[in-house]
């Protein structure tokens, strides 16, 4: 009986287990085979995901020869990351701030905050209340037109709301004032500041692509007590600041870099760019923004629902921005600008000592530009006064006011009119077309009477005549050149007429854009073109004759004046202007793009007989012109045309001084003018000094150099 019972129970147990296991097995087998697991996908859907951005690296700028011009330093910010702060309330929202706040002045780091803009202006009343307007400055910019879309959604109208009531709107929106539209934080210090930065976290898109900086460059003291303090959504982001290795130098080339630009934000927003992106602002750093800025990666973040990190990984590498070699050389930048800054005080300093007015004793900026003749390479490109973009911030204020303008390219931007350097243009285009050949004998009596009859009380003449009375007598085209006489190219350019004239100045790159991938202005070619454009009196001969001196309505960049002379002893062949050599990738330092010369689509051609002679006669003025005294005895052999231009009749001339070297096979062309520097042959100083670093010769001493 006692066995029967035992083996009724070891049944009765056995049948349990095995109907135990069967579940168990086929739950296993359930889950094996479907891949579902109703206690795990439970504690996953608790789970939130969230994704925050791995910022890339910018990439860097080197000069022709790898020497870094502008390099990456690393700062630390604070920042607001959107999935943990959005997730509290108000009261904690406005908590967090007021504490990092709080913090930041604690550890005497409160001037790391830079109070955000607000669209509001404050003005107090007699009666001690507070009245609001809208800021219409502010209002105008893409901020402003968001923050209108968000009042007229709240409200619910066809019109904006006050700026009183909008004030009321947003903080009632922040949770900073009570459902009677009393103020919770009215006591607090920091109120103002509160407001601005939650209002500026939702016009600036704070999103999860789009976290909000709140204080930049921090120290590790206030990095350290943040972190005591854990308040939620808080971080700590790795700056990239740009450091500028060669201060004070290229600032106008390299430019600078800084948040997106209201105007500017359309623009980005479309190209993907985070709202809180440094973009370049302006040179180098703009016009290859493609290739510097790289792109973002991302950072999944899992958090449980109690906002614990259960995971984290990236998901998205980020993609370092390329790095951008340039043709400049940098030791040719400096030496150009220091020359150019000294030549301009020689000026004045020679003019002060003679003591005649308006010699050049108002000298006080200028341009200087050296190409390459055979590629059109930018290898300097100097503009003074200039300013530094280590210290831009602040200097600033003393920049913007600065009646000199120091920020403005003159190199790029600055238009002059050229003088008597715009004169072997004029003699090859009349070689070409068989006005003139180089035996043709025009002569200069002092005074061309040609339009006399028409205009007796206006008689052009030669500056020999305008100086001394005197005249150049007979004289064939190279000789014109060497003395500069304005009757001979008179009568060339009225024999030429402006239309053929002009035919050639366009494929000399004369009122054309050079093609360089910085900001420049056109300049304006002189002719019935331009006047017809611009709504100006009719175009006249007579003004075709000083059209042909480079006068009238011509107006030139210093580097449009580089390439026309590189045209010139290129047989009319015109090379693009470029200032970009490479492209490298970040880290592998392996070559995506590389600029090669490129000929401009309108280029004239020139024989070799009429570039022959025009370049014999910029080697006279050079040899025994008015450039001798600057260049005399020097290693070898150039050529150079110098040219005054009358600015007004309470100012000194300007200087312009072109030249090419070496003569027999030239390399570079070099263009300098000095605002106010009375003479041509006076600003070739700063050339010589450009040369002598390009050809490695030792400096020479200045010599006086003739009149023009």
């Amino acid at each position: 009986m006692d066995k029967r019972n035992y083996l009724a129970r070891y049944i009765a147990v056995g049948a349990v287990a095995v109907l135990f296991s069967l579940v168990f097995l086929g739950r296993l087998i359930n889950i094996e085979v479907t891949g579902q697991n109703n206690y795990t996908d439970t504690a996953h859907n608790n789970h939130k995901t969230r994704v925050e951005t791995l910022q890339t690296i910018r990439g860097e700028i080197y000069d022709r020869n790898g020497k870094p011009l502008v390099t990456n330093e690393y700062s630390y910010d604070v920042y607001m990351e959107y999935g943990a702060f959005s997730s509290c309330s108000d009261e904690v929202k406005n908590s967090i701030l007021l504490g990092v706040l709080s913090d930041a002045e604690e550890c005497a780091e409160y001037d790391k905050f830079e109070m955000p803009s607000l669209p509001f202006k404050a003005e107090e009343s007699g009666s001690g209340e507070v009245k609001y307007s809208y800021s219409a400055e502010y209002m105008d910019t893409v901020y402003g037109r968001r923050l209108e879309k968000i009042l007229l959604e709240i409200t619910e109208r066809e019109e904006l709301p006050s700026a009183d009531d909008a004030v009321k709107i947003l903080c009632a929106r922040y949770g900073m004032s009570d459902e009677e539209g009393n103020f919770l934080y009215s006591e607090e210090a920091r109120a103002k500041e509160l407001f601005a930065l939650r209002l500026d976290m939702e016009l600036h898109n704070f999103s999860y692509k789009e976290p909000y900086t709140v204080l930049k460059g921090v120290t590790m003291v206030l990095m350290t007590r943040l972190e005591e303090d854990a308040f939620r959504g808080v971080k700590i982001n790795t700056e990239i600041e740009r450091v500028y290795n060669y201060p004070g130098y290229a600032s106008h080339i390299l430019g600078r870099t800084g948040k997106i630009q209201a105007s500017k934000a359309e623009y980005y927003e479309e190209l993907g760019y985070p709202m809180n992106a440094v973009v370049g602002t302006s040179g180098a750093e703009e016009a290859f923004e493609e290739y510097l800025h790289g792109t973002d990666g991302e950072v999944t973040v899992v958090e449980d629902e109690f906002g614990n990190v259960v995971d984290k990984y990236v998901s998205k590498e980020p993609i370092p921005g390329k790095n951008v070699y340039l043709t400049l050389d940098i030791e040719l930048q400096k030496v150009a600008e220091d020359a150019l800054k000294a030549n301009i005080q020689m000026i004045v300093d020679k003019a002060i000592e003679g003591g005649k007015p308006l010699m050049g004793e108002d000298a006080n900026a200028g341009a200087l530009t050296l190409i390459s003749v055979d590629t059109g390479e930018v290898l300097a490109l100097a503009s003074y006064p200039t300013y530094n973009l280590a210290t831009f911030d602040e200097d600033y204020k003393k920049l913007s006011t600065d009646e000199l303008s120091p920020m403005f390219n003159r190199a790029l931007e600055g238009t002059y009119a050229p003088g008597s350097t715009f004169k072997p243009g004029v003699a090859a285009a009349a070689l070409e077309e068989g006005i003139i050949t180089p035996y043709t004998e025009l002569m200069c009596d002092g005074q061309y009477t040609y339009y006399a009859k028409n205009d007796s009380e206006h008689i052009p003449a030669c500056w020999i005549w305008n100086m001394y009375r005197g005249r150049h007598g007979a004289l064939n085209v190279t000789s014109a050149i060497q003395v500069s006489c304005n009757c001979f190219f008179y009568e060339t350019g009225r024999l030429l007429t402006i239309q053929k004239m002009n035919r050639y100045c366009k494929g000399y790159g004369l009122g054309q854009s050079t093609g360089i991938e910085l900001n420049e202005k056109k300049g304006v070619l002189a002719g019935p073109e331009y006047r017809e454009e611009n709504g100006l009196e009719a175009w006249t001969p007579g003004q075709t004759i000083t059209a042909a001196i480079g006068q009238s309505d011509n107006l030139f960049t210093p580097l449009q004046l580089g390439v026309y002379v590189s045209t010139l002893i290129n047989h009319g062949t015109r090379y693009k202007a470029h200032i970009l050599r490479e492209v490298r990738e970040f880290y592998t330092d392996s070559v995506v793009y590389s600029a090669g010369p490129e000929v401009m689509p309108d280029s004239v051609p020139l024989s070799d007989s009429t570039v022959s002679v025009v370049m014999d006669g910029m080697k006279n003025v050079i040899d025994n012109g008015s450039a001798a005294g600057v260049f005399r005895g020097y290693p070898i052999t150039i050529g150079g045309k110098t040219g005054t231009a009358q600015v007004r009749d309470d100012k000194s001339e300007n200087a312009v001084f072109t030249a090419f070297a070496p003569f027999s096979d030239p390399e570079v062309a070099a263009v300098c003018v000095i605002e106010q520097g009375s003479t041509g042959s006076d600003a070739g100083y700063a050339v010589r000094d450009v040369f002598n670093k390009y050809f490695g010769f030792e400096a020479t001493p200045p010599e006086d150099g003739d009149e023009e």
